[in-house]
């Protein structure tokens, strides 16, 4: 069966939705010295507004999910990237890290929070043969949006310092990210009414399915090792002497790295099976961190940017469509915002409790080897969900 022309209209308007939103969380790596050198904060201080960031779009993800089911994402994501906006041109303003929490930390996060679940999950009822593919494809936003909108921050801070870069940034996300989020529209069912009929289990169906939690520890596992590098590798390299330019651009690497796993890893799930991928993935990320603790210098730091970026991608492409798959199209977006809430104390512990643990020991090698660890649990809670029971509806 062929999927409708606007499913692929659909498709890239989240991976722009998508590129604008994780450009801007993951640009942050570009404004940490600047955070740092202009209010004199430590490295845990710092990353607490990354953490909390995180924290607030994740948890408050199922909330957008339950608003785009209800509302459609079209509206819901045009609201999230004005609160982008907003909270980027506020953190121009900002004169102490207590207002930097508020309007980075806080702003920006709501802003995520209404974007993410609602047009990545928007994507999933559009298809059914090349569902993966799709999932990739748009999911492959973020990987765009990190690879590219660090390194203009970064040009942008030489150009117009902090203050101004991040007003820059503001006015990006009002004509891109405002201009995807238009292009978003629910499936209509195929009866021709609104999306709410199509099959599938409703929020508190999936909530007691075993897979769901399964699914659920694995995100709560893996979100340590999934974050930390986002807010740390680029220290990590400076400390070296790696120049900044460089130390920078390994978190652009990262996003390379996760265009080619999203694209490729759906793909791949599509014909040997999104449960037995999700495993491989797991464990693929766990066995990255094994090259930032050989690191000695810039090369070695950029295979690990690539290969953890190539199995991060794949995480993140299977997940929805795994929610799709095991719960159908009636309420995906408020599943995804759920099973996102996961992740929500691996992006706030994760970053600030490594930059309190490199704060206290000068390293980040207890660190690696906790990433390893909460990794390979990710591994093993994902081999449950092979072959699982889909939720009866």
């Amino acid at each position: 069966m062929n999927e409708p022309r606007y499913a692929w209209v659909v498709v890239w308007a989240a991976f722009a939705s998508l590129a604008v939103i994780f450009g801007i969380a993951y640009s942050f790596a570009a404004f940490f010295e600047s955070f740092a050198a202009e209010f004199t904060a430590q490295r845990a201080d710092v990353s607490l507004v990354f953490g909390l960031s995180g924290l607030i779009y994740f948890v408050l993800g199922v909330g957008g999910g339950i608003l785009a089911d209800r509302y459609g994402p079209r509206l819901v994501c045009s609201a999230g990237m004005l609160c982008i906006a907003g909270g980027l041109f506020a953190t121009s303003l900002a004169h102490s890290m207590a207002m930097v929490y508020l309007s980075y930390g806080v702003g920006i996060g709501v802003g995520i929070a209404l974007v993410y679940s609602p047009s990545i999950a928007c994507v999933q009822p559009w298809f059914t043969r090349r569902r993966g593919l799709a999932a990739g494809i748009a999911s492959a936003g973020i990987g765009a949006g990190t690879l590219a909108v660090p390194l203009v921050a970064a040009s942008a801070i030489a150009w117009l310092e902090w203050r101004g870069a991040l007003r820059g940034l503001a006015l990006g996300v009002l004509i891109v990210g405002l201009s995807a989020a238009l292009l978003l529209r629910r499936v209509p069912s195929a009866g021709g009414t609104a999306a709410g009929t199509l099959p599938g289990a409703s929020l508190r169906e999936a909530l007691r399915s075993g897979s769901f939690w399964w699914l659920y520890l694995v995100v709560v596992a893996g979100g340590p090792s999934m974050f930390i590098p986002f807010a740390h590798v680029s220290a990590a390299a400076r400390d070296l002497g790696i120049d900044e330019a460089r130390s920078v651009g390994l978190v652009g690497l990262i996003g390379i790295g996760s265009l080619v796993g999203r694209f490729s890893i759906g793909a791949l799930a599509d014909r040997m099976g999104r449960s037995v991928t999700l495993v491989l993935m797991q464990a693929s990320m766990g066995a990255s961190y094994f090259l930032w603790h050989a690191a000695g210098g810039y090369a070695t730091f950029a295979l690990f940017a690539l290969w953890f970026g190539l199995s991060y991608g794949g995480i993140v492409s299977l997940l929805p469509a795994l929610c799709m798959d095991l719960f159908g199209g009636r309420a995906v977006s408020s599943i995804v915002g759920a099973l996102y809430t996961g992740a929500a104390l691996g992006n706030l512990l994760g970053p600030t409790l490594a930059g309190a643990v490199f704060d206290h020991t000068r390293g980040y090698g207890a660190v690696i080897w906790a990433c390893i660890a909460l990794s390979a649990l990710a591994t093993l809670a994902s081999v449950r969900l092979i072959r699982p029971r889909q939720v009866s509806y």
